[in-house]
């Protein structure tokens, strides 16, 4: 499981969303996971197609056209980054590990793990692929909706940081942020005209989801997301291998210097970076790590058990939803495959 561990209403600056679809594995068909509960089949979707938002006619054929999957690893053909999805096979993989790093995570036991074929978005969800969704059915986030929002205090300007009083205690670089939302990402005072192609933040888990049912496509798994982040790779640190920078290049977009007073930037980045930087892992996914901590659909645990198991979906409820990969603001343990 991925920390922070946050309660569903709160929204941060460092939360997206990467989607996914299922293949039917009698048939071959791709199933977008948009039926109830009683539909659910293995790919753990529960998404309601009951109250349909409005735009739909949109939503059609946006998820028509991302049922025709790229080939991975052959980098942007235009600017609709999040319709290009990579195809990940079937197969077994150890999931977890025996020795976390951050025991209270519950990242442990490792236990073997089947999962079957489906396809996984390339990149992260960028602002321009959300703004598609936005200008197509009115839909305000959560994050607009309560007003305000949290920022890394290193991402404010001086005169937003000056009105703001309060902090997170456990984590006091976190402030409250009024006006802070995905179009104002680092305060009210900052906007994304140069960030279009970046990973869409203040997004909650309930904004995925609708964004989900709009694009046609599901959230993945936990497992999904573990699985096609370490591309094919076993007993790997990272998803490109063991070391952290192999022959000196930067992998992921994460922390370098001391968090949370000095970030070096030996990546390139203070703040986030395209979805398009840095290279992809094996199955062609880019910023699968760093970046922008990624949704999934699970709830969030510390128990799991060690037997093998096909498709699993986590527990049936739960507080918090399991988020992974890690952000720009993480240094190398959550940039770790099983994070």
């Amino acid at each position: 499981m991925a920390a922070p561990r946050l309660l569903l209403g709160t929204v941060l600056a460092c939360l997206t969303l990467r989607l996914c679809l299922a293949v039917c594995p009698e048939t071959g068909a791709v199933d977008p996971g948009l039926g109830g509960e009683e539909a659910q089949g293995s790919c753990g979707c529960s998404t309601s197609r009951g109250n349909r938002a409005p735009g739909e006619a949109a939503s059609r054929k946006y998820s028509r056209e991302v049922h025709l999957p790229q080939q991975p690893g052959n980098g942007p053909k235009d600017k609709d980054e999040g319709r290009q999805m990579a195809s990940i096979p079937a197969g077994v993989f150890t999931m977890g590990t025996d020795e976390p790093a951050i025991q209270q995570d519950g990242e442990w036991p490792a236990r073997k793990i089947h999962i079957n074929h489906f396809f996984m978005d390339l990149y992260e969800v960028s602002n321009r692929e959300f703004e598609k969704f936005v200008n197509a059915t009115g839909y305000l986030t959560e994050a607009e909706r309560f007003g305000d929002s949290f920022v890394f205090e290193g991402m404010l300007s001086e005169q937003v940081k000056s009105e703001i009083h309060q902090a997170v205690a456990a984590a006091p670089w976190w402030l409250p942020v009024k006006g802070a939302d995905w179009k104002h990402p680092d305060g009210p005072d900052s906007n994304i005209v140069d960030r279009m192609d970046h990973p869409v933040l203040h997004v909650s888990w309930n904004d995925a989801v609708a964004f989900c049912t709009w694009a046609g496509k599901r959230l993945p798994t936990e497992a999904e997301w573990e699985y096609s982040c370490r591309g094919g790779l076993e007993n790997r640190l990272f998803p490109w291998g063991n070391k952290l920078h192999p022959n000196g290049q930067h992998y992921a977009n994460i922390w370098q210097g001391d968090f949370p007073t000095s970030n070096t930037r030996e990546d390139g980045y203070k703040g986030t970076a395209p979805v398009t930087a840095f290279p992809p892992n094996s199955y062609g996914l880019y910023n699968i790590v760093g970046n922008a901590w990624e949704w999934t659909s699970d709830w969030w645990s510390i128990s799991h058990s060690a037997d093998t198991a096909q498709n699993p979906k986590g527990p049936l409820t739960g507080t918090d939803r399991v988020k992974k990969g890690g952000s720009y603001m993480c240094h190398k343990w959550p940039a770790h495959t099983t994070a």
